[in-house]
């Protein structure tokens, strides 16, 4: 079979696979967690009041993370390096869409446009990581050892769903909504491209761990291209609409307390 599920299921099954997956998951956490803490200190003067709820999706961001790292360490595995092709966070980087490194790592305050810029990049980003999660909750909630982590992770991805829709909102009532509208469309047309990028090259070395036939590697590949090619023709547009979110201020206040041992 060729479902969603049997294919996770083959990686959860063998911990090469596993192994790499897990790797991948926690380096991209742990870079957004420090792209956010930087957006955090760096937020102009008159935005600090977005600043807290930035840095709860940071430590969020981090806790992931160590999820993906607890759970590799509960199978007694480590860490893999990220290959560059499979680095989802970086690619996106590279594209331009964000913020740039090279402006996080400076000292001096970011603009408004800079914050609306981050916002948009987290609203279409976050709607990939909910609907990946919402997958995976939908087979894994009850898996002894992967159900504990999918829950709180996805509860946490909705979330920032809902912040970013509902700052994006507030921003294009005060009369930022082209500059908005313009910078979701351009961010949602090269995340569509990365994530296909990063999907075949990710399948690719599954196929090689798990000695998948060249039938069934090219199989998968084909269904990658489809999506790719029904997002690009439509799709993209879920991850552009803004709509004020039933969980209103949902990074409001401090992160409550979850253990983070899967």
């Amino acid at each position: 079979m060729l479902s969603a599920k049997s294919l996770f299921q083959e990686i959860l099954d063998n911990d090469e696979a596993f192994r790499l997956f897990c790797s991948i998951a926690a380096s991209g956490e742990s870079q957004g967690g420090w792209e956010n803490a930087r957006i955090a200190a760096l937020v102009p003067e008159s935005e600090r009041a977005l600043a807290p709820k930035i840095t709860r999706h940071g430590a969020d961001e981090d806790k992931h993370g160590r999820i993906f790292n607890a759970l590799l360490k509960k199978r007694g595995l480590e860490p893999v390096d990220v290959p560059a092709d499979t680095d989802y966070t970086m690619l996106l980087e590279r594209h331009g869409i964000g913020l740039a490194h090279e402006k996080l790592r400076a000292d001096q305050p970011l603009t408004v446009r800079d914050v609306i810029t981050y916002l948009a990049h987290s609203r279409v980003t976050e709607q990939r990581a909910a609907e990946q999660m919402a997958m995976l909750l939908k087979y894994f909630a009850d898996h002894p050892d992967l159900g504990r982590a999918v829950r709180m992770i996805s509860a946490d991805e909705d979330n920032h769903l809902a912040y970013s829709h509902e700052e994006l909102l507030r921003y294009a009532a005060a009369g930022h909504g082209p500059y908005i509208r313009r910078t979701l469309r351009e961010c949602a047309h090269a995340e569509i491209r990365v994530h296909r990028d990063v999907s075949l090259a990710v399948m690719a070395r599954m196929g090689r761990i798990l000695g998948w036939s060249r039938a069934r590697s090219a199989l998968l590949a084909a269904g990658i291209h489809a999506m790719y090619a029904a997002e690009r023709a439509a799709g993209w547009r879920r991850m552009v609409s803004l709509r004020a979110p039933e969980r209103r201020d949902a990074l409001g206040g401090p992160a409550p307390a979850a253990p983070e041992v899967a």
